[in-house]
């Protein structure tokens, strides 16, 4: 028996500013886990910064698969982020069916967009065949763009928590057992942002909040959810794990934030922060949500 982990980390791999792949690696190696990764496209940089060269592995992800197949890998995560296509798409839910195993995780971070629109790569059509992989998740962590996109709903800056519960809680009767709602903010604060979590084998919702910081860092969602991953696989419950989640993303903005000359299209200081995983103290914040 491997005594450690292992996730199969289905990204896209950019080769300047941190996100995708370069933030996922680090942060579930500093957390105890065997991260192998299965890239679905190389960047020059990420997508955020203009005029990036994009190479499409669309037909490497089928070699990779299949010859992890005649491995027998057993992984006890399967964890996918940025898929380029509806190919990409299939692939992944290969991936799930003929990897399965007792007690694994299947995480899927519906990358789609943010601030009320798609990201440029995406056509609506990729709106359909993400709310079709979703089903094959036990959780998954949309943004507020993205939760809206997949229920067809109109995106607003002044949803309620009531509203956020809702969301959630019809994002789970399409398949997954954990729906985690990120960047949702206060209506009544607005220096205050916040995730929404809801887990359907016990109805609870729960909720984390921290200070927002007028500033855009490519990647914390990338960072976000690698953490709820490593923390889940440590063993840490589903609040705990959203707790360190946001503290993670949390520290990393504000290690960055106080650099007025720094460019934020490099994604946050996240070498400044990757100590923090390791760190058994904390104080911590979550709330039930009744």
């Amino acid at each position: 028996m491997n005594p450690i982990p292992k996730v199969a980390a289905i990204h896209d791999l950019s080769g300047f500013g941190r996100s995708s792949l370069t933030v996922v690696i680090p942060i579930l190696s500093a957390m105890g886990v065997q991260v192998c990764p299965l890239p679905t496209a190389v960047l020059s940089t990420h997508s955020g910064i203009s005029d990036y060269k994009f190479f499409d592995l669309t037909e490497g992800m089928r070699s990779f698969v299949e010859h992890w197949k005649t491995l027998d890998i057993k992984f006890n995560a399967i964890y996918s982020g940025f898929l380029g296509s509806s190919e990409q798409i299939d692939i992944v839910k290969d991936m799930i069916t003929s990897f399965n195993n007792k007690n694994q995780l299947i995480v899927i971070d519906p990358v789609l967009g943010d601030d009320g629109k798609l990201y440029g790569p995406f056509e609506v059509d990729m709106v359909d065949q993400m709310r079709s992989l979703i089903s094959y998740a036990d959780i998954i962590t949309p943004n507020l763009t993205e939760a809206a996109l997949l229920l067809n709903k109109t995106y607003h800056t002044d949803v309620t928590e009531k509203e956020v519960k809702e969301w959630a809680y019809e994002l789970s009767e399409k398949g997954p057992k954990t729906v985690i709602i990120t960047s949702v903010p206060d209506i009544k604060n607005r220096k205050i942002t916040s995730v929404i979590a809801y887990n359907k084998s016990d109805q609870r919702y729960w909720k984390v909040s921290c200070d927002y910081l007028p500033a855009v860092y490519p990647g914390t969602g990338d960072a976000f959810t690698s953490v709820i991953v490593g923390a889940l696989l440590q063993g840490d419950s589903l609040p705990i794990a959203l707790d360190r989640a946001v503290d993670f993303v949390s520290m990393g903005v504000r290690s960055t934030f106080g650099y007025s000359e720094y460019n934020n299209m490099e994604g946050f200081l996240l070498e400044k922060v990757l100590g923090c995983l390791s760190s058994s103290a904390h104080r911590w914040s979550y709330e039930l949500l009744e």
